[in-house]
């Protein structure tokens, strides 16, 4: 999805939010970025109403441009973000791993990834490993993955540099010739820190390249990230 204390720490810790594939704020899903196909987000997290004792009342803006490649069956992504505004507003992420049923018929989805790479050590580098395994279910009841990370302590802030994240998705409405119209998503991540926290809303694709997110999320730590915020997510493959 698209990477976000008090007195001294909050000058150290700022929200962070740089997007490889994702299912809405993490980046736990069974999806690789096509090879030959470049995608393009606009990610935005504001504020309805009064911001008024917020903290954070809206993240910078997210404008992610990701590419991918295939070597045999092993599926490789790569991206980078532009945060708007900010002091330091490059990102970079990638991963690799093996798409789902790409080793056998039964095979789950599996991928090592790294994303929220930023330039500005202590500060941006928040550098978050983490591993997926994820499965479509049986009788087309959507998809589920879960994933650990870890990152950079001091970057990511809180109590927590490492936790857990957890997504499910599922295609409520189709097109005639099958393609999704209406996807269900929803993601969690554990841990008191920049990354920690869920989010859950709707897709509509207006054709299979082109698709916009919208919803809810909240944060386990709101001294960094303020509270619940609304997110609107633009993806368009080209």
């Amino acid at each position: 999805m698209k990477v976000i204390l008090m007195g001294l720490l909050a000058l150290m810790c700022i929200p962070v939010f740089a997007t490889p594939s994702s299912t809405f704020w993490t980046p736990c899903t069974l999806d690789f970025q096509p090879a030959n196909l470049t995608h393009i987000t606009y990610d935005n997290y504001a504020r309805f109403g009064n911001p008024a004792n917020d903290g954070v009342s809206q993240f910078p803006t997210d404008y992610g441009l990701t590419g991918g490649k295939t070597l045999g069956k092993l599926a490789i992504e790569y991206g980078v973000d532009y945060l708007a505004p900010s002091a330091y507003p490059l990102f970079f992420n990638a991963k690799i791993g093996y798409p789902e049923n790409s080793l056998s018929t039964s095979a789950p989805a599996m991928s090592l990834g790294i994303f929220n790479v930023g330039t500005k050590s202590g500060v941006t580098n928040q550098n978050i490993v983490y591993l997926v395994l994820g499965k479509s279910l049986p009788n087309n009841l959507g998809r589920l993955s879960g994933s650990y990370y870890t990152g950079n302590a001091t970057a990511l802030g809180g109590t927590d540099s490492n936790g857990f994240m957890i997504a499910y998705d599922n295609t409520l409405i189709k097109y005639k010739d099958d393609t999704p119209r209406v996807v269900f998503a929803a993601d969690y991540a554990s841990g008191k820190n920049a990354f920690g926290g869920g989010g859950l809303g709707l897709y509509y694709y207006f054709n299979p390249k082109t698709s916009l997110l919208f919803g809810p999320t909240w944060f386990n730590d709101e001294a960094i990230n303020g509270k619940m915020k609304y997110s609107m997510q633009l993806d368009i493959n080209f």
